[in-house]
């Protein structure tokens, strides 16, 4: 076997994923560590797949990753990565041996699977890591630890003697992701090198039986033979590899621990570690749980601990046994119990052996393990931890060994008879005394393996919900737990000895995802932790002690890693601190934080003048002894004094020199005092530090002079009062009188006392008393009122001062003044005054409007009076009178104007004289008889009364009234109304709240304040704001948010007015169960976002609005869209700061404005608040945007107009698993219709045409909110690519109908025809070759040879004009009457017969009526036509008739056509009532579609256009455009008769259009003929022929030679003609069609040709008219084909097996090869029809026809008034009522302008060209494939060319200048009188007069209803048309 196959990425079936082959994601920078996190992130590596295991090679340099599909080697620290192998998805099935079993096959199908890792464990001895995955049967790798992308030892080996291997070798771990598998690497003592080297492998069974195994697919089990349970298998890999992976290195198959498979289902085992364990002796340790039933003897426990003994060799060896245990010898099981019986934690999630300390100083082995409750409910399971002696599991374990076999104890334990390798059923005392060795491990005569029944008990010592993960470390005296959470946090927790816990601490690693149940500290460094998430290798750091900047903080973290390294003043951990080891360098947290190092300074308050301050500062805490030390005092500003130490180490202290004077720090300017931060500075850094103050007493009496004495002795330093110098001072000795005063009530001051208020401008007296004055009354003082307002001070007595003649001014209504007395001889100098005394001075003038607040200012003192003369307010005087009473009150407005019964509404009143002051108006205020109570803190006197209102006992309306002496009504009325409140909308909502409820009722928005409640308590809120007048309301409705609430149940609404009672109480809520979101999906989305998101759930009715969004990674919130009660979509948010590949982000929800939550129990969120963050159970996948291109990746892809466009898309393979409705496609604005999408291709086509305005279209893609241009689309013309693809593909399509020939001979008779059949291909090749060179020959030769040959000299056979008219406006046989019509014919000769006379009957001179009849008729139809003259009675005529349902089509055009000729002598007034009838159609058009309008003639007036135009450019044509044209259809006719003509089908070998292609290579040779005819003016001529023609084509082309110059109405007939050959002198032969020698083929007769009768070239005919018509043969192409045939027969295929031998050598070709034959009779033709394009198109001398010009001036016109600007609606309508109307129509109808025979076939060629002018002249885009007709592929490519020919001619048009009417009318009058007298016109009226009498009624209603036809009596007018004609038409036209 090939080594390695089972793991080579090459075997596997499909490329990888994209990305799988990008580099895995580095984020190698340090993180910033979380807020109070005690946690750092330092180091991740993302995975691109989900994570399954990892290990750390022993010195911890290496990291191995494993994860699905992949596997990755880190650097240790760095995370880096060094090196990575794909090991997966391969084509696999768990029903099948792995493919490196030779002897393996598999009928099973298989299919591309991942690869789990289910064991990563390296062996350092080896070198080697041994890799096993959930593929092949669970296969194990051995890969190189230097490098893991290299396989160390293949296995099986493969090569040229293979080994021979069996299932139980390769099948080593589960086959299942989701089944359990641990791995433990054994070493035995001695014989290094590997040989020792052992692998514990538990495994989940997942075999048949077990939820694994795939249901109903097989009873093969290769699991239950192959893998046990439990195993020690052989790892040697230097070894013998026949060995390697065998149960231990004997071959013994005992060495297993396997359940019998009938007990299977009852031990389900999941693995959760295994570990080493050494204490006496060395153990292996396995942690599982048990699914088994609790009632099972065997096993009552769910969580496990199993113990394997590993003997070293040498023991093994003493104990006389010279192989190892059995497994199942030594192992013994035992449960853990976390919790009591009642509520244990019963499932064992992870497990970590650690050396820790509990109950005593001293460390002991613990196994620390979490434990969660299963089925505890929604959300994330409560999970514990718990703590297990490893001393007592031992003893338990030797107990119960003593009790088995010693001293039975019922019911202690059982032995495992589940097992297949076990002993017995039960335990057997026996007469032995076991030796300590075989109490620990068993004997193999004693019964095993065991299990012990009671289970060991623990206390929970820490709960928390969804723990996944721990590891333990024991530091400076703590345990220190870490443990990962389900929702990708690190909790760390510190527990003291007694295992209570001190401190937690917690990080978010990775949101949302799941910590894996293993985590591992470095090895090289224990402070670092490896731990691992779903999509996540990360290294954390296991303290963040930086970010406690005090003493402080570190050590009250209680975080045992932390601590306070004082020389370097910092947190830090204990290593990372200098001297560590040293004492008091380094305080750890369980000292406490009294052992922060800190300073106290004795004298911390300093005089500023002492001399030589000295600062004794003593030293506390953690601090070495400073003995020795370079130390200091620093003071900031780099000033430093120099420091000694005294005292002993255990008190020290230091003395420092004090900063020098003049370096003292500035004082603030209102401070007396200035605090200085001093430091100890030791060897260069402050270590700790302290503040004291420098004080200045001078300063305390400056700063507060009015209070200089009060503030000098109440300060807190030493400051002392000197009354003689009236200042305050430091030192006592430096004032003799300082010590008189020591307190601060000694100080003299002034007694505050009230004074009455003085009016501005009038003087007086003020006297001061004082207390403690101590001046002399010498003292002079001054009175100071403040802003050197100063007056005279004269003492009263030795405590009281008067102030004379203060006299102050204000101009405000009042003014408050100081007074304060001063020294005057020390200006700066007051007496204290420590409650400043004022003086108020006021105005009355000012701020007095009205009487009331003038006489109210009498209780604040103010002696005012109002003037009532002068309505103003005075100071009183004697002269003016105080006046008592004031005016009524007036009240200008209340607010609001109406409120609720209840009262309570606070009513604002505005106006004057609304009382003086508030006792006036209390119990003044009323609202009708209800009283309103004012709030005397809204009171604004005689302005503003803001009052509540009483209760009113029913509703009514009445003015307020306020009675202040006087009373005073207001204008407007208050009502009192009774708010109704009648429903609530939606009247449920989920629990959670956030429903937008409307509120509905009558009066909602009365009073002052509102609220809405929700059972009397909660209130709906606003969004932003409860509703308390903010909320959103009118009068009938009130919006606002409902509360969310605990329960579903109803809830009472109450809407309370005014804090009172509710409006009503009968409306409620239901709060129903929250809304429930199961799943979202797609669960990928590209980074530009956009993407729909189906977010799947119930109980979204409730839902009002919803957004999405997506935590730490959206850019923004997305607004969602609810569809149905299950289904909602939200599209994706763009992501920012994401790489491709980077884990799933969380996603959460806003529902009606509320984030979604489960509903969950809270469990330990009370507990720890700050944790109880929320997560969330939706995750996105970001993943680049999807990379497209084209298949060569050009930016540029070239199209030709007019061809189907197909686009094929190539995309990069992505994750996002897009659908093809996600895909949208465009070119330019044209969506391109998305047909196939596979993994790597798109293709879209398009099915509209592509604008050709602009030469490129951006062709761009979207998907969601990415949008990219892939290309551009160059559009270019061409055809010359259709017809090389059509021919490629003919000939692709012969020679595969060749191969199949030649297949079906071969297989019939093999070689046989072998050489024939190659004959046969060379000769069809030779043919084919032949064709196309023939093709091109003529294409080059055939323009040449048609200009030769036509001779146009003898003139055109134009039509007249009349017979111009009547063709054109009656196209087919007259409605009017049967017969058809022809042209008058003149006599030939006397040779030709003359043929019947007919003509058009509007064409007779005279009007044939009998003259009985006449009178009466012709003054009717003059009548008639006077009417029809009269505009608004013809304009209501032809609206009648139109609106009837049975005036069809044709009577409409017949209608027009008649007006025309019976109007053609007044054609001014003819066009202006076409213009009229037009302007009507254009306002039915321009309402509804405008671009349909003039499409099709469907109605009088666009037949009347038709007509218009064929009068108007009849000149034209015949000058301009008929020279031209009818040379084209000379040059189509010249050409089809170069080839081939089939007589009867009409097909030829030259022709435009495909239908009338002679799909057969018929060989025709020239024949020169010399023709004698005595006719048409020549005697003989040469006249040419083919070979192959009939007699008739002869005669045909002998008749268009020596006729041709003569009108074509006036030529023989073929029939009339008799065609004779001279074959000799003497014998003569009649030529004829059919006769007794023609030849029968298959049943038919075949024409006769000239070859049939051999005639030679330049053979002598005669031809003549025939003296009677031949009856026999009617006209060819009128013959039965069933019976004849001329060139080809109608159907080859049906007789080809009946063909003769004659005809078998004539090789069949695909029909499809003679399309060139359209090329080449078109290229023949081009230069005639580009002559003729240009004739229509181009303006001569510059100036176009007059009604062209005069028209397109007119729809202008029209458009302009409608306001249609769009160009493509002018130019359609011009297009369709010129070329469309008008030459489209001459174009398919050369016999209306030349009188010339038109055949079918050029019938045929016409449509052709049609075809393209109606291209030329369209807007839409050819979307040509092909698939297309060759009527538009024949002329794709010229089709641009003539868009721009005629957008050029209608832009001359346009920008001519415009024709004036007169100029219009004056043409039309010419046109009118040069064709005066060519039409019977009465014969015209008499017919429209038809169309009056059939629809008389309507005509007669309509003038009737028609104001202006009514008010001219035109209907009474008309009744006398129909009284003349009425009696007299019917039968004077049955006499005529």
């Amino acid at each position: 076997m090939g080594a390695g196959t089972g793991m080579d990425p090459a075997a596997s079936a499909e490329p990888q994923p994209l990305a799988l082959l990008l580099p895995p994601l580095l984020l190698l920078l340090p993180l910033l560590p979380g807020g109070a996190a005690g946690l750092e992130v330092q180091r991740k590596f993302l995975s691109p797949t989900p994570t399954n295991n990892f290990a750390l090679d022993g010195p911890g340099s290496r990291v191995y990753l494993a994860a699905v599909n992949r596997l990755f080697q880190l650097s240790g620290g760095e995370l880096a990565l060094q090196a990575e192998a794909a090991v997966g998805p391969v084509l696999d099935s768990p029903l099948c041996h792995a493919p490196q079993l030779p002897q393996a096959s598999c009928e099973h199908p298989k299919v591309l699977t991942n690869n789990y890792n289910k064991i990563l464990q390296p062996d350092p001895e080896q070198g080697v890591l041994v890799v096993c995955g959930s593929i092949y049967q669970g296969l194990c790798q051995l890969r190189s630890m230097a490098n893991i992308s290299a396989v160390a030892v293949r296995f099986p080996p493969g090569g040229s003697d293979p080994l021979a291997v069996f299932p139980s070798m390769l099948n080593v771990a589960a086959n299942h992701p989701n089944a359990s598998t641990v791995g433990l690497l054994l070493r035995r003592g001695g014989g290094g090198g590997g040989g020792g080297a052992r692998l514990l492998v538990a495994a989940t069974y997942t075999g048949f039986g077990s939820p694994f195994f795939p249901r109903n697919s097989s009873l093969e089990d290769h699991r239950f033979e192959n893998t046990p349970e439990i195993a020690i298998r052989a790892l040697n890999a230097r070894g013998d590899l026949a060995k390697l992976f065998t149960f231990d290195i004997n071959p013994s198959d005992d060495n297993i621990f396997k359940i019998k498979q009938g007990a299977k289902a009852r031990h389900k085992l999941s693995f959760v570690r295994a570990f080493l364990q050494r204490s006496r002796r060395p153990y292996a340790y396995l942690a599982l749980n048990s699914e088994a039933n609790a009632a099972d003897k065997e096993s009552p426990s769910h969580s496990l601990l199993a113990r394997i003994c590993l003997g070293d060799a040498a023991e093994a060896t003493l104990n006389g046994s010279g192989e190892p245990k059995k497994l199942t010898e030594s192992y013994i099981q035992l449960g853990l119990r976390c919790g009591g019986a009642a509520d244990a934690f019963t499932r064992l999630v992870s497990v970590f052996p650690a050396r820790a300390a509990w109950g005593g100083p001293a460390e002991e082995e613990l196994l620390f393990g979490v434990f969660e409750r299963v089925g505890a409910g929604g959300g994330r399971p409560h999970s514990a931890l718990c703590v297990f002696r490893f001393a007592e599991i031992e003893e338990t374990i030797r107990a119960a060994r003593n009790s088995c076999f010693v001293s039975p104890a019922a019911g202690m334990v059982a032995v495992l008879d589940s097992v297949v390798q076990g002993t017995g059923p039960a335990c057997e005392k026996r007469n032995i005394q076991l030796q300590p060795e075989q109490l620990d491990c068993g004997a193999a005569h004693l019964q095993h393996p065991l299990a012990i029944v009671n289970p060991i008990t623990a206390t929970p010592i820490f709960t928390y919900n969804g723990l996944t993960a721990v590891a333990v470390a024991s530091v400076n005296n703590y345990t220190v737990v870490f443990l990962g959470t389900a929702s990708g946090g690190l909790l760390k927790i510190n527990l003291d000895s007694a295992m209570r816990v001190v401190s937690r601490r917690s990080i978010s690693v990775a949101y949302g995802e799941p910590v894996h149940p293993i985590m591992q500290f470095d090895p090289s460094d224990p402070t670092y932790l490896y731990l691992m998430t779903s999509y996540q290798m990360t290294r954390v750091k296991v303290a963040a002690c930086e970010q406690y900047s005090t003493c402080a903080e570190c050590l009250a973290a209680a975080d045992a890693y932390c601590g306070w390294c004082t020389m370097e003043t910092r947190c830090s951990l204990q290593h990372e601190c200098m001297n560590f080891t040293e004492a008091s360098f380094w305080a750890s947290a369980s000292e406490g934080v009294q052992q922060c190092p800190s300073m106290t300074i004795l004298e911390p308050e300093i005089n500023i003048d002492k001399e030589n301050p000295v600062l004794i500062i003593q030293i506390n805490g953690t601090i070495p002894n400073l003995n020795g030390t370079n130390i200091s005092c620093d003071y900031g500003n780099n000033i430093h004094t120099v420091a000694r130490v005294a005292g002993d180490y255990a008190n020290q202290f230091i003395y420092c020199s004090l900063l020098p004077r003049h370096k003292y720090p500035e004082f603030p300017e209102d401070q007396d005092h200035v605090t200085v931060k001093t430091a100890l500075r030791v060897n260069s850094k402050n270590i700790i530090q302290a503040n004291f103050t420098i004080y200045d007493c001078k300063r305390t009496g400056n700063i507060y002079p009015k209070r200089a004495c009060t503030s000098c002795l109440s300060t807190k330093w030493k400051c002392y009062w000197c009354p003689s110098r009236y200042m305050c001072v430091s030192n006592h000795s430096w004032c003799e009188d300082a010590l008189q005063m020591r307190k601060k009530i000694d100080c003299p001051q002034i007694v505050p006392a009230p004074l009455d208020p003085m009016p501005t401008g009038m003087s007086r007296d003020i006297t001061i008393t004082l207390a403690n004055a101590i001046f002399s009354e010498e003292t002079t003082l001054e009175c100071h009122f403040g802003m050197d307002r100063t007056f005279e001070a004269r003492w009263v007595n030795s405590s009281a001062v008067e102030c004379v003649r203060v006299l102050l001014h204000t101009s405000e209504k009042s003014h408050l003044f100081p007074i304060n007395l001063q020294l005057k001889d020390r200006p700066d100098r007051f007496i204290d005054s420590p409650e400043m005394m004022t003086v108020e001075v006021y105005n009355c003038a000012t701020g007095s409007a009205d009487c009331s607040q003038c006489l109210g200012r009498d209780d604040l003192g103010h002696r005012c009076v109002w003037s009532e003369s002068s309505s103003s307010c005075r100071l009183s005087t004697e002269s003016l009178l105080p006046s008592d009473v004031c005016p009524a009150p007036e009240i200008k407005k209340i607010e609001p104007l109406r409120g609720p019964l209840e009262g309570g509404t606070l009513l604002t009143i505005r106006g004057k004289n609304l009382g003086r002051r508030f006792s006036d108006i209390q119990g003044a205020i009323r609202i009708g008889s209800v009283p309103c109570v004012p709030l005397p803190n809204r009171y604004i006197v005689s302005e503003t009364i803001v009052c509540q209102t009483g209760m009113a006992q029913e509703v009514f309306a009445d003015v307020v009234t306020v009675n202040v002496s006087r009373e005073g009504k207001s204008r407007e009325r208050y009502s009192y109304v009774l708010p109704m409140v009648q429903s609530i909308a939606p009247q449920n909502g989920p629990k959670a709240g956030g429903t937008r409820v409307t509120i509905r009722g009558s009066w909602l928005d009365v009073g002052s304040e509102l609220r809405v409640l929700v059972n009397s308590s909660k209130q709906c809120t606003d969004l932003s704001s409860p509703c308390l007048s903010l909320c959103s309301r009118n009068d009938s409705t009130i919006t606002c948010s409902m509360p969310s609430a605990e329960l579903t149940t109803a809830v009472r609404i109450c809407v309370q007015f005014e804090s009172r009672s509710c409006a009503s109480y009968d409306i409620t809520f239901k709060y129903e169960k929250n809304p429930i979101v199961t799943d979202i999906n797609p669960k990928k989305s590209q980074i530009s976002g956009g993407r729909i998101i189906t977010v799947e759930g119930r109980g979204f009715e409730l839902i009002q609005n919803a957004s999405m969004v997506v935590r730490g990674i959206g850019r923004e919130q997305t607004s969602c869209k609810v569809h149905t009660d299950t289904v909602i979509t939200c599209p994706s948010p763009a992501a920012s700061n994401i790489t491709a590949g980077s884990k799933p982000a969380s996603v959460d929800f806003y529902l009606n404005g509320r984030l979604y939550t489960d509903d969950r129990p809270v469990l330990d969120e009370e507990m720890y608040p700050e944790e109880a963050l929320h997560i969330s159970k939706f995750s996105l996948e970001y993943y680049a945007d999807p990379q497209f291109f084209t298949a060569k990746k050009e930016k540029w892809i070239k199209h030709h107009p007019g061809e189907p466009l197909t686009l094929v898309i190539h995309k990069e393979p992505d994750n996002l698993g897009l659908e093809s409705s996600e895909y949208q496609v465009k070119i330019g604005l044209i969506s391109c219709e998305i047909q196939i999408v596979s993994d790597k291709v798109i293709h879209c086509s398009v099915n509209e045409s592509l604008s050709t305005s602009e030469r490129q279209l951006p062709v761009t893609i979207q998907v969601g909110k990415f949008n990219y241009t892939i290309a551009m689309l160059h559009l270019g013309g061409g055809e010359t690519a259709i017809i090389v693809s059509i021919v490629i593909c003919s000939i692709l399509l012969v020679l595969s109908v060749v191969a199949l020939f030649v297949f079906c001979t071969k297989s019939r008779r093999a070689e046989r025809y072998w050489q024939k059949t190659l004959l046969q291909m060379e000769e069809m090749e030779s043919q084919i070759r032949e064709e196309i060179r023939k093709g091109f020959a003529e294409l080059q030769t055939d323009m040449t040879d048609l200009t030769k040959e036509l001779n146009r000299s003898q003139g055109i056979p134009f039509l007249e004009y009349k017979h111009f008219v009547t063709r054109t406006f009656f196209p087919k046989c007259s409605s009017l009457y049967e017969e058809c019509y022809v042209l008058p014919s003149q006599q030939l000769s006397s040779q030709v017969g003359s043929q019947v006379q007919e003509t058009h009957p509007l064409l007779v001179g005279e009007w044939k009526i009998p003259e009985s009849c006449r009178p009466n008729m012709e003054e009717g139809i003059s009548l008639f036509s006077t009417l029809l003259n009269n505009k608004h009675f013809l304009i209501v005529f032809v609206h009648a008739l139109e609106q009837q349902k049975d005036f069809a089509v044709r009577d409409r055009c017949n209608l027009a056509s008649l007006l025309t000729i019976a109007l053609h002598g007044k054609l001014e007034y003819y066009t202006s009532i076409m213009k009229d009838l037009l302007v009507d159609l254009i306002d039915a058009s321009a309402s509804k579609n405008p671009k349909l309008m003039l499409r099709r003639t469907e109605s009088v007036v666009e037949k009347m256009l038709t007509n218009w135009m064929s009068i108007c450019m009849y000149s034209y044509l015949r000058e301009t455009v008929g020279e031209p044209f009818f040379l084209l259809i000379c040059a189509i006719k010249q050409q089809i008769n170069k080839g081939s003509i089939d007589a009867i089908t009409g097909k030829a070998r030259y022709t435009l259009n495909e239908e009338w292609l002679l799909r057969e290579n018929i060989e025709a040779k020239p024949r020169n003929l010399n023709v004698s005819f005595q006719g048409c003016g020549m005697d003989s001529l040469s006249v040419r022929a083919m070979d192959t023609d009939t007699l008739s084509q002869v005669k045909e082309k002998i008749l268009e030679a020596f006729c041709k110059n003569i009108p074509y109405s006036q030529w023989p007939r073929v029939e009339d003609v008799d065609l004779e050959w001279f074959a000799t002198s003497t014998d003569s032969y009649i030529l004829r069609d059919l006769d007794d020698t023609s030849v029968v083929e298959d049943g038919r007769k075949k024409l006769n040709t000239l070859a049939h009768y051999k005639i030679p070239e330049g053979a002598s005919l005669a031809m003549s008219l025939s003296d009677k018509k031949d009856g026999t043969l009617s006209r060819v192409k009128d013959l039965d084909t069933e019976k004849y045939f001329h060139l080809v027969l109608p159907t080859d295929e049906s007789v080809e097996h009946k063909k003769s031998h004659r005809q078998s050598h004539r090789k069949k070709v695909l029909p499809e090869i003679y399309l060139t034959r359209l090329l080449s009779t078109k290229g023949t033709l081009q230069k005639f029809l580009d002559d003729l394009f240009k004739a229509i198109l181009s303006i001569q001398d510059d100036k176009p026809p007059v009604a062209v010009k005069y028209f397109f001036d007119f729809l202008e016109e029209q458009a302009e008034k409608r306001g249609i600007t769009d160009p493509d609606t002018m130019h359609i309508w011009k297009t369709n009522s010129l070329p469309l109307r008008f030459w489209v129509n001459i174009l398919k109808n050369p016999q209306f302008v030349f009188d010339i025979d038109k055949t079918d076939h050029i019938d045929a060629c016409l449509s052709v060209i049609a075809q393209a002018f109606i291209d030329a002249c369209s807007l839409s885009d050819l979307q040509l494939g092909k698939d297309s007709p060759t009527n538009k592929l024949l002329y794709a490519k010229e089709i641009p060319e003539y868009r721009k020919i005629v957008q050029r001619y209608y832009k001359q048009i346009h920008d001519m200048p415009p024709l004036s009417e007169q100029e219009m009318n004056a043409h039309l009058a010419e046109e009118s009188r040069k064709y005066r007298n060519e039409f019977n016109t009465n014969v015209a009226m008499a017919e429209i007069y038809k169309y009056a009498k059939r629809y008389r009624s309507q005509i007669m209603a309509a003038l009737d209803s028609n104001p202006t036809t009514k008010r001219t009596q035109l209907q009474h007018k008309f009744e006398q048309v129909i009284a003349l004609m009425e009696d007299n038409i019917y039968e004077c036209c049955s006499e005529a």
